[in-house]
């Protein structure tokens, strides 16, 4: 009898042990989701020279391979001072952005105390699961300091929009909440990471739809962080359309059955300059077979747009594509280079960098970027400028690279008459075209004219009497509290320039 209620136990025990063994792995892997902590000061871009109030934000994160944490761009974006808690602790470790990819919206941290290791163990990537597959989210939303962990559907993976900073790249979706203090947690399938959570749809009807960084978005950035230097995703340089339009197929010279983009522009300054021309019909794109609506199958019975073959390279490789001329067939490869700052004339949103302005005769003058415009709230899109929102669908080119704008003015002798002047875009100085705010600047500057005129495209001006505007300075930055009149290292470039003039024989 004894024997066999030691049998009966024996037998318990083998079948608790996997059960055991499941428990320690996955208390082991919470041990490695970590709750990030970051004071974040911004820029005031409507003040350009002073921070709004810090604000304290929090995230989740995971720990991956040589003592770094993967966690969102935005979690840390403009951070002050962050710090760490892991799972089931109660002291914080303070920590430090070690590289950060705000187009892709991830970054890397590092631990100034390596013991924060000690009891965690790192997570592998894994690969995308297939649709209809459950996923994890591990993280900490508000309302409450423990871990959180909710279970989805990955319902899509295409291109989307990213919120942080406006990229367009790879995303996967799932029907699990995405709460803030969520985001920069790990979606988590077979212990493995398969995505980075990153943001939610708040569109009208939405019901728990949140979307993640997938692994290949993943793998490009922790290749890019290798040397510690960001370089980003390449630009093709191309802006194509689709070409569902059997009369346009026809127009470019297309044989039955071949499908493709229409290259509508190409930048001059970009890679595809060298290879495509506008009216060429883009084929494939490293092997893929571009579609009409301008897609590839990536994977079987799966489409996303074309970009995800030129988001898999580096800067300085060479993508090879095939393209129609006035219906001939054409192989070629182009050597990609980093992106533009921006080929809109409305600069892409910055973080973790202060503004440029510069202040003459009380006129505060910055650059028109997206930073500004976001300066206007959550409804930037109905309460911005009407003419900042038109820039916004205006190409960049080598003689009007970004826009200058007269902020607004701060009232005094010099500026009377325009007291009430404020967002004017400025389209020359002294019957010069102003081509960027570098240039803008270096022309205020180097003036020598007895006054300093500023025309709009329409032919408004403001005249400002120069000697007026340099004895007058001193006064109008110390009533307005303002430390400098220029943000710092705007002509940094313009005075190792003359350096160099002077040190040539």
């Amino acid at each position: 009898m004894l024997t066999r209620i030691l049998s009966l136990a024996a037998i318990l025990l083998l079948l608790c042990q996997p059960a055991l063994a499941d428990n320690r792995e996955h208390e082991q892997l919470k041990r490695s989701i970590i709750k990030i902590y970051t004071t974040a000061a911004a820029p005031d871009y409507f003040n350009p020279w002073s921070l709004l109030n810090p604000k304290q934000l929090s995230g989740s994160g995971a720990v991956i391979d040589d003592e770094r944490i993967l966690t969102n761009a935005h979690v840390v974006a403009n951070g002050s001072f962050i710090q760490v808690q892991r799972h089931g602790d109660a002291q914080k470790f303070r920590a430090h952005v070690e590289f950060v990819s705000h187009d892709a919206d991830l970054a890397l941290l590092r631990v100034e105390d390596e013991s924060f290791f000690d009891t965690t163990r790192p997570l592998d990537l894994g690969e995308l699961p297939d649709l209809q597959e459950e996923v994890s989210v591990y993280g900490y939303p508000i309302g409450g300091k423990s871990l959180s962990i909710t279970r989805g559907v990955l319902s899509r993976i295409e291109h989307q929009f990213y919120a942080h900073a406006g990229s367009y790249l790879m995303a996967g979706q799932i029907d699990a909440a995405i709460n803030p203090g969520n985001s920069g947690g790990p979606v988590i399938s077979g212990g493995r990471i398969v995505g980075v959570a990153m943001q939610t749809n708040h569109s009208k009807g939405a019901e728990n739809l949140g979307y993640f960084v997938p692994p290949s978005v993943i793998e490009h950035v922790l290749e890019d962080a290798e040397d510690g230097v960001h370089q980003g995703f390449p630009e093709l340089g191309a802006v194509t359309q689709s070409m569902e339009s059997p009369a346009m197929k026809q127009a470019a010279g297309l044989a039955d059955g071949q499908e493709g983009a229409l290259v509508v522009k190409v930048f001059s300054d970009s890679p595809a300059a060298e290879v495509l021309q506008t009216g060429d019909v883009l084929l494939e794109v490293d092997g893929y077979e571009v579609a009409a609506d301008r897609t590839v199958e990536w994977r079987e019975n799966q489409r996303t747009n074309y970009h995800y073959a030129a988001d898999l390279y580096h800067v300085g490789d060479r993508l090879p594509v095939k393209f129609a001329r006035a219906g001939e067939v054409m192989e070629a490869e182009i050597e990609l280079a980093a992106p533009s700052p921006s080929r809109s004339l409305v600069l892409s949103e910055k973080f973790d960098q202060r503004p440029r302005y510069y202040i003459y005769g009380g006129v505060v003058f910055v650059p028109l970027n997206m930073n500004l415009i976001k300066r206007w709230g959550n409804n930037w899109h109905s309460k911005a400028p009407i003419e900042y929102l038109y820039a916004r669908n205006q190409w960049s080119e080598q003689g009007r690279r970004e826009l200058v704008v007269a902020l607004k003015v701060l009232p005094a002798g010099v500026n009377l008459g325009y007291h009430d002047w404020k967002n004017w875009i400025i389209d020359s100085v002294n019957g010069h075209r102003v081509a960027d705010f570098d240039e803008f600047a270096q022309f205020m500057e180097g003036n020598e004219q007895q006054f300093v005129e500023l025309r709009d495209e329409s032919g408004y001006r403001m005249v400002l009497d120069a000697a007026a505007a340099r004895e007058q300075e001193p006064l109008i930055l110390q009533t307005y509290h303002i430390p400098h009149r220029h943000s710092p290292g705007l002509f940094s470039t313009l005075a190792d320039n003359e350096d160099k003039l002077r040190e040539t024989p």
